[in-house]
C-alpha cells in the first residue's frame, strides 16, 4: 500500500513539476520576444534614419565610419553598432519597409501577421548618439515596423535578406525561424541546404495512408536530406550511418525539418510474438503527437522495404503506442530512389509511410518554386490554435 500512495505523490509532484517548467519556458520566451523587439526597433530606427541621410547625399560611407567610430566611444557596452551592422540595418529598412514588400506579405498572410506598429524608440539609449531633435523627427518620418519583421532575430535577418532573393524566400524563412526557433547557425544551414524547395515543392514520396492521417504532412516532411555533417565516406554500411546519425542527432533531427522531433532510440527492440525485430532509429513528432520510425538504407529503395517497415508500424500501433497518439509513421531513408517506383509504392500503401532520400554533400541550390501559400496558412492556423491553447490555460 505505501508503494501505492508514492506512486501516486510522484504522479502528483511530475505533473506539478511539468506545470512549473511550462511556465518557466513561457516566459523565458516571452522576455525573449520582449528583448528581440526592442532591438528590432533600434535597428528600424538607426537603418532608416541613416538610409534617408544616404539618399539624400547628406553623410557618405566616412559619415556612418565615424558615426561607428562615436558610438562605440561613448558607450562601448553598446554592442552590434560597428560600420559594417549599421549598413546591415540601412538594407533591413529599406528592403522591408517597401511598398511591393508590404503589398506581398499582405498578399499571403492575415492582417495580424503584417499588422504595422510605430517603432517604440529606445530614446534614453539613442539620445546618447543622436540630437534630441533628430530623434523626434526621425520618429515621424521613418515610417511603421512591419509585425512580420518581429518573428525573428536581427542577425538572422541579414542571413535572409543576403542569401534570398525572392519574398517567397524571405516570407518562408521568417515564418520557419519563428516556427522551429532557429539560432543564426541553424537557419544558416537551412539555407545552404534549399530547405525552401525540399519542403514546399509537390511530393509523390507520401503514401495515401500518410496524407490521410496526415494532410499536413507534405509540409512537414522533406523529401530530401542532406547528412554532409556526418562525413561519412563513399561506401558505407547501415550501421555506420545509424552511429554517425546518433553522434549528430541535433543537426540529423535539424535536418528532418522540425525540432518537433524527440529521439527515442537506436535499434528499438519490437516484439511480436516469439521473435524479436529492431526499428533502426525510433522519435517522437511532439506537433504531430505520433512515433516516427526511420529505417535506413545504403541501397537503392525496393519496393520490399516498405513491407518491413509497415510491419513496424503495426507492431509499434498495438503494443507501444498510446490511446491519446496519432497513428505511428514510418520513413524509409535511402541514398536514392526511382520516383516512378516510389509512386507506385506509395499509392497502394495505406499506412503513413514516406519515401525520403539523403546525400552526403549539399548541392547548388534549385530554381525556387513560389509555393508558398499551404505553407502559410499552416503557419496562421498554428498560431491560431496555441492562442486558443493560452486562453483556456489562463
Amino acid at each position: 500500500m505505501p508503494d501505492s500512495k508514492n506512486k501516486v505523490n510522484t504522479r502528483a509532484l511530475q505533473s506539478q513539476f511539468s506545470a512549473i517548467l511550462t511556465g518557466i519556458q513561457k516566459m523565458r520566451s516571452q522576455a525573449a520576444a520582449a528583448v528581440n523587439e526592442k532591438h528590432l526597433n533600434s535597428v528600424w530606427f538607426v537603418g532608416g534614419l541613416v538610409s534617408r541621410k544616404i539618399k539624400s547625399n547628406e553623410w557618405g560611407a566616412k559619415v556612418v565610419s565615424d558615426l561607428a567610430d562615436y558610438i562605440h566611444t561613448q558607450d562601448p557596452t553598446l554592442k552590434g553598432f560597428s560600420k559594417r551592422n549599421i549598413y546591415n540595418m540601412v538594407m533591413l529598412y529599406d528592403e522591408y519597409s517597401s511598398d511591393d514588400f508590404l503589398d506581398f506579405v499582405q498578399s499571403k498572410l492575415n492582417p495580424e501577421f503584417v499588422q504595422l506598429e510605430t517603432a517604440q524608440l529606445d530614446v534614453d539609449v539613442l539620445q546618447k548618439n543622436v540630437k534630441s531633435e533628430i530623434v523626434q523627427t526621425a520618429s515621424a518620418q521613418l515610417g511603421l515596423l512591419p509585425r512580420i519583421v518581429l518573428l525573428t532575430s536581427f542577425s538572422n535577418h541579414v542571413e535572409i535578406l543576403c542569401n534570398c532573393r525572392s519574398y517567397e524566400q524571405r516570407l518562408f524563412y521568417m515564418l520557419y525561424a519563428n516556427k522551429e526557433r532557429l539560432n543564426y547557425r541553424e537557419l544558416k544551414r537551412c539555407i545552404a541546404n534549399d530547405t525552401f524547395t525540399t519542403l514546399l515543392r509537390t511530393k509523390k514520396n507520401l503514401s495515401k495512408g500518410m496524407l490521410k492521417s496526415y494532410p499536413q504532412a507534405g509540409i512537414t516532411f522533406k523529401d530530401e536530406l542532406f547528412l554532409d555533417f556526418l562525413n561519412l565516406p563513399e561506401k558505407h554500411s547501415e550501421n555506420k550511418l545509424k552511429k554517425s546519425i546518433v553522434e549528430q542527432m541535433k543537426n540529423f533531427i535539424l535536418e528532418l525539418g522540425s525540432k518537433e522531433f524527440l529521439f527515442v532510440d537506436m535499434e528499438y527492440v519490437l516484439q511480436v510474438g516469439s521473435s524479436s525485430y529492431k526499428a533502426d532509429l525510433l522519435f517522437y513528432h511532439r506537433g504531430l503527437q505520433a512515433l516516427v520510425a526511420i529505417e535506413l538504407k545504403t541501397t537503392k529503395f525496393h519496393p520490399k522495404d516498405l513491407g518491413q517497415l509497415e510491419f513496424y508500424l503495426e507492431a509499434l500501433d498495438r503494443d507501444v503506442r498510446k490511446s491519446n497518439e496519432n497513428p505511428s509513421i514510418g520513413m524509409i531513408l535511402c541514398p536514392s530512389a526511382d520516383q516512378v517506383v516510389v509512386e507506385y509504392a506509395m499509392n497502394r500503401s495505406m499506412s503513413p509511410t514516406l519515401i525520403a532520400e539523403y546525400k552526403k554533400k549539399l548541392i547548388p541550390q534549385e530554381t525556387v518554386q513560389k509555393l508558398l501559400g499551404e505553407y502559410c496558412a499552416s503557419f496562421e492556423t498554428g498560431s491560431s490554435q496555441r492562442k486558443k491553447i493560452a486562453k483556456k490555460k489562463r
